[in-house]
């Protein structure tokens, strides 16, 4: 359909109210966020808000699970780990590096903070985010490392838990402190170092 006809003006708003509503519920939380606020950031009148999303928490649910979908780049990052025995430690700290810095985005670390402070409110939506995005992440890894194990380059027992370790070790200390802090509090230089110190150890006990 062409860009000037009504169903891709249509689209256009779809997609700038979405991006609104992200900004504006990441900015004001759940709670604090109104109809009229989306409205006004994405230029467009609150019946056009009403059209496209029947009410707030139909909105606030379809951007939270939207952000899943970018999950796919990072499942196809780690089910792509080469069974190199020479290169295994190469390999695996490359994964690190670039799964801590996927992971530790401002804007992921807002939508992290914004799904748990709604938990209570919205359980299902926050399981559903879970299980279809860090959940699919986790269960990649473990196939990975289960195929790393076949070929004898690892020694483990529980792939799934062997994934929650590495992943564990990576995130604990930059996530929790943003998750306190209200942002991210790392540099670039000590995501690195988490990424190294976690390799060493994840392979010192399942190398």
């Amino acid at each position: 359909m062409a860009a000037n006809e009504p169903g891709g003006r249509s689209a256009r708003k779809h997609q700038a109210i979405m991006e609104a509503a992200t900004a504006v519920f990441m900015a004001k939380g759940y709670a604090g966020t109104s109809m009229d606020d989306i409205a006004k950031l994405a230029a467009v009148s609150k019946q056009t808000v009403y059209k496209h999303f029947a009410d707030k928490e139909k909105l606030f649910a379809e951007i939270v699970l939207a952000t899943t979908d970018r999950v796919d780049a990072m499942i196809d990052l780690v089910a792509g780990i080469p069974t190199d025995a020479g290169a295994l430690e190469e390999n695996l700290l490359r994964l690190a590096r670039q799964f801590l810095t996927a992971l530790t985005q401002p804007q992921v670390l807002q939508l992290r903070r914004l799904i748990i402070a709604n938990a209570d409110t919205f359980p299902d939506l926050g399981a559903a985010w879970y299980e279809q995005g860090f959940e699919r992440v986790l269960a990649t890894l473990a196939a990975t490392f289960q195929r790393l194990a076949d070929q004898d380059l690892l020694r483990i027992d529980d792939p799934l838990l062997a994934a929650n370790h590495f992943s564990g070790m990576l995130l604990w200390i930059p996530v929790n402190k943003a998750m306190f802090h209200g942002g991210p509090q790392h540099t670039q230089a000590e995501l690195d170092h988490y990424a190294d110190e976690g390799v060493r150890v994840f392979l010192a006990a399942y190398r």
